[in-house]
């Protein structure tokens, strides 16, 4: 996968050459694509990144719609997609546009289309934009493995063009543009049975139709890769790219979102790790969060992932240029390989390390924040899933003996003249550290934290580093383009083979406290995609809040979860709900993350419909589906397992299906 990327990236590379899938990898520059024309809102790189978002009401109900449509405007949705599951909606968004445009709202409309082309042509014609998933345009999933001969594939290419084509004569002829949209759980049995459930079989299945648009000289497209694994829908986004440059192909504008992300800050981490990957690297023209919440709160999210990059190439410090083959492939993950070092790296899962440097670790109750509680009865201590690892005190070291699945970092100076130096660990600066490693006693037997950056990698650093085997190094940067410089910072320790376990510091001192989310899942998690990092450091505020400390910890697990890099929860996948969901989803979620929370590692998808059901659903365990006012379908998998099961008992027998399966565990009481 990496031969075509030998001696590609260096900034002397211009931003149009075909090797590189981003236009540079150290500074950031945006992508330059055609423009795509949306009504009065084109999108593309010679304009700014639009927001968009879609309806959850029923789109027979107009009135709602509108009003929901407003809102969403409102709180800045410079595009709005409404589902047109078949031809009746379809020809009802004639009359939401109406009603939108006698009410003084002209921004343009999508149509989102599945399974029916005629709702599609007939959408084509009434608004701005529509929306096709080329794994069930022109298919119908039957999960079936076919063995196609050359000449079958090519039979089957040619009856999806004839479905397609007049679709796109409708869009030429009205100047209605179109996304492209893969789904990585709705790939059509065609493209699984030759390419399998990969980022290449989800950029293949766009291609396919693309190709046949570009025969008709039909460009105004927008092209989307979307996944509920923010891991493959990076890989498939930039894979995309990458094709589109090689075959010769436009630079479509790219609709970037994770699907079926989820809810509150679970929902927000796993958007900003897929999106805000992709953003640093000059990629996406609009985007759109889905969280199952109402509509018109995720464009906040999305304009604050967005704001981001309004000014980062005039704030971003210069980085080092890159003048060699990447060390690593940046369309399918592979863990940077390390030294083990105590319980960090080789085949460790990454750690957490909870910043207590600005509070004073003087009574067992300050712990809770970070997962460990003290028993008085039993004079114990109980530790839950998110419980931090290390604990990082800084110049203040604690005044207790702290719980054994614990253990304390201090600075060095600190550490030095610390009265049990031997469970005690120290935090040396770079120079510190070279010092320290000459001088008797100068570091501790068996781990010591060397804090460094980009700028502090030097040959003697380097050589020092490559030689002790009881370091550990703390990453960190003040470049506002970080996630660049300290990826940047892994391939030099890569081409230096230096293979040091690496934690991941990041701190947000100025950030809004809703935006911490969105900041850290992008620039700790993006470098967790590519496999860096063996750990994790948020740092506070100067502040003693534990409200404060308990979300940085929860907030560094749950980055790590959503890298699909160390699993400590119940993970949800669950759709943002439009107009085909069948059941009020975001109750019917809280309902089911009430019951199951404690399920560590266990993935449920709960869709509205059967359009966002086993497919969707993508690598869930489980899955609850409406299929019916009231009626619920069960899966295992992507095998329905229970049909039609009445709404009010559909929990409890997802439940039972859990608990026959041996994976249910009753809830704990600490």
């Amino acid at each position: 996968m990496l031969d075509f990327l030998t001696n590609a990236f260096t900034d002397d590379v211009p931003p149009a050459s075909p090797a590189l899938y981003a236009p540079s990898l150290t500074q950031y520059i945006r992508r330059e694509t055609i423009t795509v024309n949306i009504g009065d809102v084109p999108m593309g790189s010679d304009y700014p990144i639009r927001v968009q978002s879609m309806t959850t009401i029923d789109t027979m109900d107009t009135m709602g719609s509108v009003a929901q449509s407003i809102r969403m405007i409102e709180a800045g949705c410079e595009y709005i997609r409404i589902t047109a599951p078949s031809v009746k909606e379809a020809q009802n968004l004639d009359n939401i546009r109406k009603e939108l445009r006698a009410r003084g709202y002209n921004t343009p409309l999508i149509a989102d289309i599945h399974f029916t082309p005629n709702a599609a042509e007939l959408a084509a014609r009434l608004v701005e934009k529509v929306r096709i998933n080329p794994g069930n345009y022109a298919d119908r999933k039957r999960f079936e493995h076919i063995d196609y001969t050359d000449a079958a594939y090519a039979a089957e290419l040619e009856r999806i063009r004839e479905k397609f084509l007049p679709l796109v004569r409708i869009c030429k002829e009205y100047g209605t543009a179109m996304r492209i949209g893969t789904n990585h759980g709705s790939l059509s049995d065609r493209i699984l049975s030759r390419y399998g459930d990969t980022p290449v079989g989800m950029v293949e299945s766009a291609l396919e139709f693309l190709r046949i648009c570009e025969a008709e000289n039909y460009y105004n497209i927008v092209l989307s890769m979307k996944s509920s694994n923010p891991q493959v829908m990076v890989q498939a986004y930039r894979l995309l790219v990458q094709r589109l440059a090689e075959e010769g192909l436009k630079p479509y504008p790219l609709h970037l979102g994770v699907t079926e992300a989820g809810e509150a800050e679970d929902g927000r981490i796993k958007s900003a790790l897929g999106i805000g990957t992709l953003l640093e690297d000059g990629l996406g023209d609009t985007v759109r969060v889905s969280l199952t919440e109402e509509p018109e709160f995720e464009a906040p999210v999305a304009k604050a992932l967005i704001d981001r990059y309004t000014n980062r190439a005039q704030t971003a410090d210069p980085i080092p240029a890159l003048t060699g083959p990447l060390p690593y492939d940046p369309f399918q993950y592979a863990r940077r390989q390390t030294s083990e070092v105590a319980n960090f790296g080789g085949s460790n899962v990454p750690r957490v390390i909870a910043d207590y440097s600005h509070t004073l670790v003087n009574e067992t109750d300050v712990l809770k924040a970070v997962g460990h509680f003290y028993l008085p009865v039993p004079d114990k201590w109980a530790m839950n899933d998110l419980g931090a690892d290390y604990l990082y005190t800084g110049s203040k070291p604690a005044q207790f003996m702290l719980p054994n699945g614990l253990k304390e970092i201090v600075d060095y100076a600190v550490w030095r003249g610390h009265a049990d130096a031997a469970n005690t660990l120290p935090m040396l600066t770079a120079a510190e550290y070279l010092h320290a490693r000459h001088q008797p006693q100068g570091l501790h037997f068996r781990l010591n934290f060397v804090r460094f950056s980009l700028l502090d990698l030097n040959d003697e650093l380097a050589a020092a580093l490559r030689q002790d085997r009881n370091v550990v190094g703390i990453v960190h940067t003040d470049n506002t383009h970080a996630l660049p410089e300290l990826r940047r910072l892994f391939i030099d320790l890569a081409d230096r083979q230096l293979t040091l376990p690496v934690v991941i510091q990041r701190g947000y001192t100025h950030a809004p406290a809703e935006h911490l989310p969105l900041y850290a899942a992008t620039d700790v998690g993006g470098l967790l995609i590519d496999g860096f990092g063996d750990g994790a450091l948020l740092c506070s505020t100067r502040t003693d809040d534990p409200d404060e400390l308990k979300q940085l910890n929860g907030l560094a697990f749950g980055i790590l979860q959503a890298a699909r890099t160390r699993i400590t929860k119940t993970e949800y996948i669950s759709c943002p709900s439009c107009g085909r969901t069948l059941f009020d989803l975001q109750e019917t979620t809280a309902m089911i993350r009430q019951r199951t929370d404690h399920l560590k590692g266990v993935k449920i998808g709960i869709m509205g419909c059967i359009v966002n059901g086993p497919g969707e659903m993508a690598d869930a365990d489980y899955g609850y589906v409406g299929i019916g006012r009231d009626k619920i379908a069960l899966y295992r998998g992507q095998q329905v397992v229970k049909k039609s099961v009445p709404a009010a008992r559909a929990v409890d027998e997802l439940i039972e299906l859990i608990r026959e399966d041996g994976r249910w565990l009753e809830p704990a009481t600490v």
